[in-house]
């Protein structure tokens, strides 16, 4: 390809969150774009196919966005999916033995919107509840820094309980941040809290009412409709960058494009990277990532066992309930007894579960199943199925953000995008998309365009906006 002052080439390399979101607001703004994905499909970790044994079309995991997650609402917005989005205001927990408790909005003003429901929470104690109350104090109205500790640490010396802990951290931190409480950063931890508190908004959860890769899809006809092309099971073998362009080489294909936006996972981007005196320092930055898996377990019965859409499960290994048959809009409008359940069981940080056959974990959900759902006890498995996505996410410990790279390199027409570079947030849709968005920016400055893409976090109301400062919005 050759250069051209009004649509300068781009190649992305990279079919997830990060790079389609890149690729969407460089093809808007006039840049030609083309997309390499070594799958099949777009949606990288968030994606669906047709489970070959099963003959159903499966998430790889099921995703979830809230509210607050300004650039990836507004992505969706972009692309036209945004009524593919189903948003909920209530989160029900579950006990095993089915006794739940929903956590709600009030009309009080954030951060206190909660607290009614909260302090009706009958599996936590008046102990509990006090302890929690002074550790969301702590973490909402002051800014938490990476001081090298995990929060585990920080619960006990902030005199959490361990009901606390197991009851109330345990299930919303692992699942948000996909790891062991003993390895995230006290300041991942905080962020999540300070942004569901900002307002009652904020924590509104939206969940996708169509397969995953149906949703991105979108995205794909979006760039081809402004002259993008996306070139599946194709991966990006090697990338030269040689002063005016970038070579690539993608499947069996040597071409030359005018600038490179790399939107791979970390240790993807650690294979194709030059061996040469520039791309050292990333590549130690590189070797500081670690990741967390995160298994989804699929089981369809041939009844209905729950009246629920989602729900958090406390006190086993499976931390949430989606089901399925009532979301997905292609099954919606048959939820009744004879068409049975499909549900997604998710378990973050699924460390126990790397070295579990397929038959022992559907046996340990079967059972823990049935102890949150009496219904499930009269229902009959039809089939299951289980995904395991052993590098799901990169690990939020403490201290990683001082490797987390930014999006512009040291070659000039090279830039990254992916969760885990600098974006201020973890490794979340969010996260990916603001990666999209910021590597796009930076490469529009680079030929003399002013893109302002990413948006700052969402604005806090009530008394929330005495405690907050402009120190969370992203930079451009």
């Amino acid at each position: 390809m050759t250069e051209s002052s009004s649509q300068p080439s781009v190649a992305i390399a990279g079919g997830g969150l990060a790079g389609l979101a890149a690729a969407c607001v460089l093809a808007d703004s006039g840049f030609r774009v083309t997309l390499y994905e070594r799958r099949p499909y777009l949606g990288g970790r968030a994606s669906s196919y047709e489970h070959p044994s099963t003959g159903e079309v499966v998430d790889n995991c099921q995703h979830v966005l809230f509210r607050v997650c300004t650039n990836l609402v507004e992505f969706y917005r972009r692309i036209g999916v945004q009524d593919k989005i189903r948003w909920y205001n209530e989160m029900t927990f579950i006990e095993p033995g089915g006794r739940m408790s929903v956590l709600r909005a009030s009309p009080l003003p954030a951060p206190l919107h909660t607290a009614p429901s909260f302090l009706r929470f009958p599996f936590l104690t008046a102990a509990d509840k006090l302890a929690i109350a002074r550790a969301i104090a702590a973490l909402t109205l002051r800014r938490q820094p990476d001081t090298g500790e995990s929060f585990l640490q920080w619960c006990h010396q902030h005199r959490q309980t361990e009901n606390a802990i197991q009851r109330f951290w345990k299930p919303i931190l692992v699942s948000a941040l996909s790891e062991d409480l003993d390895l995230i950063s006290v300041a991942y931890a905080a962020q999540v809290v300070r942004e569901s508190m900002k307002t009652p908004e904020a924590r509104h959860m939206g969940v996708p009412s169509i397969p995953l890769t149906d949703l991105y899809n979108r995205a794909g006809d979006y760039i081809r409709a402004r002259r993008g092309e996306i070139f599946f099971r194709t991966s990006l073998e090697s990338f030269l960058p040689c002063g005016s362009n970038v070579r690539i080489r993608a499947g069996e294909k040597d071409e030359t494009f005018d600038y490179l936006i790399l939107a791979l996972p970390f240790d993807g981007l650690a294979r194709v990277l030059p061996h040469s005196p520039e791309a050292e320092p990333l590549r130690e930055q590189l070797s500081h990532f670690e990741t967390s898996p995160i298994t989804g377990i699929h089981l369809w019965f041939d009844r209905q066992i729950s009246d629920l859409d989602h729900a958090v499960l406390l006190d086993r290994t499976i931390q949430w309930m989606f089901h399925k048959s009532r979301l997905l809009t292609s099954r919606a409008s048959a939820t009744n007894d004879s068409a049975g359940s499909y549900i997604e069981l998710v378990v973050s940080s699924s460390k126990s579960l790397i070295d579990e056959s397929r038959a022992e974990i559907v046996e340990l959900a079967l059972k823990e199943v049935r102890e949150f759902f009496p219904a499930a006890r009269a229902a009959t498995l039809v089939k299951s199925t289980v995904i395991k996505e052993l590098h799901a996410t990169y690990s939020p410990r403490p201290g990683i953000d001082i490797y987390r790279p930014q999006q512009r390199t040291r070659w000039p027409r090279v830039f990254l995008a992916g969760d885990f570079t600098a974006t201020g947030w973890p490794a979340t849709m969010e996260g990916a998309v603001r990666s999209g968005y910021l590597a796009a920016g930076a490469l529009a400055r680079a030929v003399g365009k002013s893109l302002h893409l990413a948006l700052p976090d969402m604005a806090p109301s009530g008394l929330m906006r005495l405690f907050h400062s402009n120190d969370g919005a992203v930079s451009r």
